[in-house]
């Protein structure tokens, strides 16, 4: 049981969290690949199965009413630990790890796609690749602190990214008013295979704070 609340946390309240529930993910995502790449026979599927089973019943025991939503520290920072592309409790997400350079306003994430996104063989689903351009555009077009939905996002799919290892990366090219124009590309060891270019509009309730 959780002796704090989950709103106006402290550092060291999120550490706790965070040393709590991020190894959960990371294992139920290396579940994730594992059940997509198995060759195991029947038998063990079905025990696996069971043990699977188990183990969500036991963690729907307490859970939310709806999603995780976005959590906030006393210090005024974003915990979008369910988010899907980076967050630490959602198992789905890669998770994309943001490095910010304030002077030049560039975003990038260095991170793995493994067998759970695979499009073509061996290679990374096209939605997979705008989910990701769309989140590190977003993080540029926001500066990682202020919010910026996604109004409008082009890409264009220069060839293939394969499994593995990639980079992504972004940042701001104009601002109009509400509206923040962003650019970046994805990219694998051989270079660049999906060029996009964004438009991020700042939502009404953050223009009126």
């Amino acid at each position: 049981m959780l002796d704090f609340t989950l709103e106006n946390l402290s550092a060291a309240e999120v550490e706790r969290l965070r040393a709590v529930y991020e190894p959960l993910a990371s294992s139920v995502r290396e579940l994730i690949d594992a059940t997509v790449r198995t060759e195991v026979d029947a038998e063990a599927v079905a025990a696996a199965k069971a043990e699977i089973d188990s183990a969500t019943a036991r963690l729907r025991q307490k859970q939310l009413d709806g999603t995780y939503g976005v959590r906030y520290l006393a210090t005024g920072e974003r915990m979008a630990w369910g988010n899907v592309a980076i967050g630490v409790r959602n198992p789905v997400a890669p998770p994309l790890v943001m490095q910010h350079d304030p002077s030049s306003g560039k975003v990038w994430c260095d991170f793995e796609l493994g067998a759970a996104y695979e499009g073509p063989p061996g290679h990374v689903h096209g939605g997979v690749a705008a989910l990701v351009l769309d989140h590190v555009l977003g993080e540029a077009a926001s500066d990682g602190v202020n919010p910026r939905f996604t109004g409008t996002i082009t890409l264009r799919y220069v060839r293939a990214t394969r499994l593995g290892r990639l980079h992504a990366e972004a940042s701001t090219t104009r601002v109009d008013g509400v509206k923040t124009f962003a650019a970046g590309h994805l990219a694998d060891d051989e270079g660049v295979t999906v060029e996009a270019q964004g438009v991020f509009i700042q939502p009404r309730w953050a223009r009126e704070q």
